[in-house]
């Protein structure tokens, strides 16, 4: 009782620790809060259910001041971008740095299509052993293709299904997995806690597949801010960079082969891998990565159409781009950074915020030292009060 009493008291004392604002309000820029408006059904919620709603939108853009801009963000005096480019959103950064080269309308708002498979692998690969056999089920084989062709009752280690969601972007594949982590909507719900921990602000998977559902967003720096998280892992890379492999057969059923659906393999040199997506509302997204001289970029487009030119071709101009710009050395315009929000590591912190009180995060300038002196302090402050006032009353005479 006097922990609940001081710890109710703290909050009405010293309120909210500081953390990001944000604006519920849209700017003037396109998107900032919603991707544009679905041409079908697909969005729609359950019956009963509403919508999600959107989003808050952070009142400083993350990657620099520079992010929160609209149209086409280049370095002062640098050429402009190629003009057959038509995503609407898109980046380009240095991988090993995150320096952002050039961008445009990296933070809005559209869908990602199967590029939040990436998000699915990294769930996988922190939870699931890679020799971990998933058995499939009739649900994970009745999907919307894109489609492996895995079998109801067969049996699949995890590294070879992650090697088919990202090589092949198997909507079957994206289930099996999300079924082995414990059904579609934990594993959505993972996908989400590993966004927000990343800093991704404008994404929320409503799929594990990218598959259109409720409230699914992203943007080309979320996604940039994710992919460059993968391509730090291993298995990752090992995925994305593989040309061709053997996938298993159904029961009784060979091994058969399976191929990197990725139009860069063969075309663009130093390239190292990536991942392609689409849906009638996403349009076409893509994610894509290459070296030169020992400097690797990537660069990522959402929202794009395959005319004039193929998407992966607009890939291959904005890569060629991003390098003449790394070459002469021109300022970044912002930087792709992860931000993450620091989780409850022990039960102390967890009663802080059951209890209502935040826990301090990076930009908290009284740090977890601070908060836990307050309420140390709150605490014996409380204490004395109850004790001195206890005494009192056993002083008071009949």
């Amino acid at each position: 009782m006097l922990v609940t009493a001081a710890l109710t008291m703290l909050t009405a004392l010293v309120g909210t620790p500081p953390s990001a604002a944000v604006a519920e309000q849209p700017s003037s820029c396109p998107n900032r809060t919603l991707p544009p408006s679905p041409v079908d059904t697909s969005e729609e919620p359950p019956p009963g259910e509403a919508s999600p709603t959107p989003l808050p939108v952070p009142t400083e853009p993350s990657g620099g001041e520079r992010m929160g801009e609209c149209g086409v963000v280049v370095p002062p005096g640098s050429p402009e971008p190629p003009p057959e480019v038509t995503a609407a959103s898109w980046l380009v950064q240095d991988l090993d740095t995150g320096e952002v080269l050039a961008a445009k309308d990296p933070h809005a708002r559209h869908r990602p299509a199967s590029l939040i498979k990436t998000l699915l692998a990294l769930v996988v690969l922190e939870e699931l052993r890679a020799d971990h056999i998933v058995v499939a089920t009739e649900a994970d084989a009745d999907q919307e293709c894109t489609c492996v062709g895995i079998v109801a009752g067969g049996k699949y280690r995890v590294d070879d299904l992650l090697d088919a969601l990202l090589m092949r972007s198997g909507n079957d594949v994206a289930h099996a997995l999300a079924t082995a982590l414990g059904g579609v909507d934990v594993a959505v719900e993972k996908m989400n806690a590993l966004a927000e921990w990343l800093g991704a602000s404008d994404t929320r998977a409503a799929t594990p597949s990218g598959l259109d559902g409720p409230g699914m967003m992203t943007s080309a720096y979320d996604m940039s801010l994710v992919f460059r998280h993968a391509m730090e892992q291993s298995a990752y890379v090992k995925s994305v960079s593989t040309r061709e492999t053997r996938f298993p057969g159904g029961p009784g059923e060979p091994d058969f082969p399976i191929y990197n659906d990725n139009p860069l393999w063969p075309t663009y040199e130093g390239f190292i891998g990536g991942k392609t997506g689409f849906t009638d509302d996403a349009r076409h997204t893509y994610a894509g990565a290459a070296e030169r001289d020992g400097r690797r970029l990537a660069v990522v487009l959402l929202r794009a159409e395959q005319r004039p030119v193929r998407v992966a071709e607009q890939a291959a101009a904005l890569l060629d781009y991003g390098f003449t710009l790394a070459t002469s050395g021109t300022e970044p315009v912002g930087t792709v950074t992860s931000a993450p929000i620091a989780a409850p590591d022990n039960e102390a912190d967890e009663d802080l915020v059951a209890a209502g009180v935040p826990t301090p995060d990076a930009d908290d300038p009284f740090g977890t030292t601070g908060w836990i002196v307050t309420l140390v302090v709150t605490l014996l402050v409380i204490a004395g009060l109850l004790v001195g006032h206890r005494k009192g009353l056993l002083r008071r005479p009949d």
